[in-house]
């Protein structure tokens, strides 16, 4: 079977991911089935597009392998698109480092949740709509072959309400999902969110390109 390194160190990242591949005959590998992973490599992107970009061609050029990157963020309509590509460490302004860095992934994402919310005061149910969207993008050594986008339309929830949810990471526990927005996505089951989530419908668009690889 053909394999595929998926570039992300983010372990929500890759069980997504390989639910995703694995039953389409890839076989999916983690930067840790390979090796010591290698050292991230600096997101210097404005875009989601850009930042999945350099992450799939640094990873590949490590590799020497095809290799699969995204980059995915929330995006709040109130917030001009806050948080954005620093949607990862919004608590820190974007900074990795500094007092991010002494953090386990957890406290990060719920330093970033707290900061949204906080954000977010006042500001009515109806006005809060979000999106979570991802980029794909598939590289080789030599180039980036194919990229890819996915978005998952919702609101943020109001705090009290909200966090909520055991399964996810990031920011599913404060983000309500349609039709009635009475669950969040940390809620839902894994074949729920495989069918909705932003991951789930760039993924299928780049299976649709690697199935005619071959």
């Amino acid at each position: 079977m053909p394999e595929l390194v998926l570039a992300t160190q983010n372990p929500g990242k890759i069980a997504e991911l390989k639910d995703l591949l694995a039953p389409q005959g890839w076989t999916v590998l983690g930067l840790s089935d390979i090796g010591d992973p290698p050292d991230e490599p600096n997101e210097t992107g404005a875009t989601f597009l850009e930042n999945a970009t350099i992450k799939a061609a640094a990873y590949a050029a490590h590799t020497g392998r095809l290799c699969l990157a995204d980059d995915s963020g929330l995006v709040v309509d109130a917030l001009n698109g806050a948080p954005g590509v620093i949607s990862s460490h919004y608590a820190f302004n974007g900074r990795p480092d500094g007092p991010a860095a002494r953090l386990t992934r957890q406290e990060r994402d719920r330093a970033n949740t707290d900061r949204l919310l906080a954000d977010l005061a006042g500001v009515p149910p109806e006005e809060r709509g979000a999106r979570f969207t991802c980029t794909m993008a598939l590289a080789d050594p030599t180039a980036v072959l194919h990229t890819t986008t996915g978005t998952f339309e919702g609101r943020i929830g109001l705090p009290g309400d909200v966090p909520r949810g055991d399964a996810g990471f990031g920011y599913d526990p404060v983000f309500l999902v349609p039709d009635d927005y009475t669950r969040t996505s940390a809620e839902l089951t894994k074949d729920e969110k495989n069918a909705a989530s932003h991951r789930g419908h760039a993924v299928r668009a780049m299976i649709e390109h690697l199935k005619a690889m071959g």
